[in-house]
């Protein structure tokens, strides 16, 4: 094999190698680009040329230069000849879909010059598939080649093309796959948005599913309420906690965002913002570390009233759909995103476009007067259908019946109290002296006689006292003694010693008298403290020598109490003060003056048992309770025959019904009721 041989064996592996690859590139699903500087750089060298370029259709169907290598300066100028001439060469292929080979420097003569500017020979290929043309490719070749060689080298720029038409196919596929699944999360998300009028709701809805379609990390909404805005719902929380700092933060940035009434884009950075906005951005922005955070304002659409014919709230302006009153704000904030920006921004704005619709007419359809009241209405016309309308003849009427027997039907009003079971006949037992208890001589349930020792007591002092006396008296005899025995034994006193002596007797004899005075009433005063009974009957203090043994005592102390139980006993009542005007009602109705009580003692709750209460046993002063507030007490009479068969203790607590006469049944059940209205009401 010769070397020349060789040499075309070696570029043919190459150029093998390099369709290979490109063929490799087309299925790799690699984006534009990734794709086009790798495809064109492969077709250069493949087909050693000067340079290419890769031209596509924009969204006006009109060519762009998309990537370029060694493309000349002249070409890439916007306006000058060569490159005015060069584009509609472009244009005129990518119309005809043809591919061509344009020598250098040649073009037409006529109006639309066109053609080839250059000194190279261009090789023109159109990316096209089912007859629709996507792009083209050009290649800068030398032209000091064979016509044939040129004619290889179109035929191989078309085979590229086609492998490149593949990849660009593929490309719309996924586009088109992408879009397909954007408009249906868009779809769900304008039939979600609009599917409740409920504001709270709507703005739950926007929240969750907006972060869904935009692929954000959080999605927030706000409502405003007089000057501020306060957030309503976040995405992904089922609560809000007002009072957190973070929530606060952005309520404030909210606020001051609507305030200024321009939509808010942050991403890192806060120049050419007014202060205030860059005060509370920062804020926020220390609590969420959210990196790009768009606030917008939500706007009310704005409807034209003059086209009656679309409906009573007329149609949306276009024109003027976001220039409507602030009623809201949407926050969407990304901490870290891979999504283009102009994909983030488009998103945000389709959310934006059903949100702001779907949150106005949540908001218009909420602040309806009396809303609550006309939607309780409506939900309730079902029990006016044809098989429930029985069902509610049937309840509409036991309703009725029930309201007129609380009308018509009467029964016994009872005033409630609670009291205590006591003896008619008790006395309670108070010290007489001071002194320390010495001796207790009964016990709890001592049955004891009148005037039988209960408690011995003893007084220091007063023994004091006596033996003082007791001395002054043995001091005052033996001197009057001693001045009588020496008047009966001095025979030769003179009249005046002797009338001293008379003196001096006679003041020893007061002494004396005043002494034994003194010492009987001492007698008498240690009498007291021997504590008696001042009745028969029984020791009703629990525990009496455990509560008094060796303890101080003063005059007046209640020391403990004897009652007579074989006595009738009577009803210690504590009515609260709100009930007496129904009771002074009842007595004055009263036949005889007095009312019937009904009773229970707390020890035999099962038995009712019956006493009578009369007005003059009822207190005139009222006094305060810690239970029932100011009360009034009172004495009823019980039927004590029926009491004794129970053997009740005294003391024991009673609950009471006082009957106070026959009043309406709704009065009786709702008389309670009607006077606290009343009370803190009315």
């Amino acid at each position: 094999m010769t070397v020349n041989q060789q040499t075309i064996e070696e570029t043919k592996q190459q150029i093998r190698v390099l369709v290979n690859e490109i063929s490799a590139l087309t299925k790799s699903g690699a984006t534009s680009e990734e794709f086009f500087p790798e495809f064109l750089q492969r077709v250069i060298t493949a087909l050693a040329a000067v340079g290419g370029a890769v031209w596509l259709m924009d969204e006006d169907q009109q060519p762009r230069l998309k990537y370029q290598i060694n493309v000349g300066q002249s070409l890439l100028e916007e306006g000058s000849d060569d490159s005015v001439q060069h584009n509609r060469l472009i244009n005129r292929v990518m119309r005809s879909g043809q591919s061509l080979i344009v020598p250098p420097y040649s073009g037409t003569a006529d109006g639309e010059q066109e053609g080839n500017p250059t000194r190279y020979l261009l090789v023109l290929a159109p990316l096209k598939h089912d007859d629709k043309i996507d792009g083209l490719i050009e290649v800068f070749q030398r032209p000091d080649t064979a016509p044939e060689t040129q004619k290889g080298y179109l035929k191989f720029l078309q085979q590229m093309c086609d492998l490149a038409s593949e990849w660009l196919r593929g490309q719309k596929l996924r586009v088109f796959t992408d879009r397909q699944v954007l408009w249906q999360q868009a779809d769900s998300f304008a039939r979600a948005a609009h599917e409740s009028l409920n504001a709270k709701e709507t703005a739950y809805i926007i929240a969750n599913e907006g972060r869904r379609l935009i692929g954000c990390d959080r999605v927030s909404v706000a409502i405003k309420k007089g000057r501020k805005c306060k957030v309503q719902a976040i995405s992904g929380q089922d609560t809000i906690e007002n009072r957190s700092n973070i929530v606060a933060s952005l309520n404030k940035l909210a606020t001051r965002v609507i305030a200024a009434g321009e939509p808010l884009w942050h991403d890192g950075t806060t120049e050419d913002l007014p202060p205030q906005i860059e005060e509370a951005l920062e804020d926020y922005v220390d609590q969420s570390y959210g990196r790009n955070i768009a606030v917008l304002p939500l706007r009310e659409p704005q409807r034209d009233a003059s086209r009656e014919e679309q409906g009573a709230a007329g149609v949306v302006d276009r024109d003027n759909a976001h220039r409507g009153e602030v009623i809201g704000a949407l926050i969407v904030e990304q901490i870290e995103t891979d999504l283009p920006p102009d994909v983030f921004r488009a998103r945000v704005n389709l959310v934006y476009e059903h949100g702001t619709r779907a949150l106005a007419n949540s908001l218009v359809h909420s602040n309806l007067f009396l809303m609550p009241v006309w939607r309780t209405i409506g939900r309730a016309t079902w029990v006016l259908r044809a098989r429930t309308l029985p069902k509610t003849l049937a309840v509409a009427g036991l309703i009725a019946a029930v309201i007129l027997g609380l009308i018509f039907v009467p029964l016994e009003l009872q005033l409630e109290a609670e009291g205590t079971l006591e003896p008619d006949v008790r006395q309670q037992v108070f010290a007489n002296i001071d002194g320390e208890v010495m001796e207790v001589l009964v016990g709890h349930n001592s049955v004891v006689e009148a005037n039988q020792p209960l408690i011995r007591l003893k007084n220091r002092q007063l023994e004091l006292q006596m033996v003082e006396t007791l001395g002054q008296i043995n001091t005052s005899v033996a001197d009057l003694n001693r001045i009588r025995g020496v008047m009966n034994s001095s025979k030769d006193l003179s009249r005046t010693e002797r009338d001293q002596m008379l003196g001096e007797e006679s003041e020893a004899e007061i002494r004396l008298e005043s002494l034994e005075s003194k010492r009987l009433l001492l007698e008498e005063k240690s009498q007291a403290l021997i504590i008696r009974s001042p009745i028969a009957g029984t020791v009703l203090t629990w525990d009496v020598e455990k509560t008094l043994y060796s303890r101080p005592v003063s005059t007046g102390q209640v020391l403990l109490e004897v009652a007579d139980l074989f006595q009738p006993m009577h009803i210690e009542l504590n009515m609260p003060e709100k009930r007496m005007s129904h009771l002074d009602a009842a007595f004055a109705a009263s036949t005889d003056g007095s009312l019937e009580v009904e009773y229970i003692l707390a020890t035999d709750p099962d038995t009712t048992l019956n006493a009578v209460l009369d007005p003059k046993s009822v207190e005139l002063r009222a006094k305060p309770d810690q239970e029932e507030g100011n009360t009034v007490t009172m004495r009823a009479i019980p039927d004590n025959d029926d009491l004794t068969k129970m053997h009740p203790r005294p003391g024991a607590k009673v609950i009471a019904d006082v009957q106070a006469g026959k009043k309406s049944a709704g009065y009786v059940v709702f008389h309670e009721v009607y006077e606290w209205l009343c009370k803190f009401l009315f």
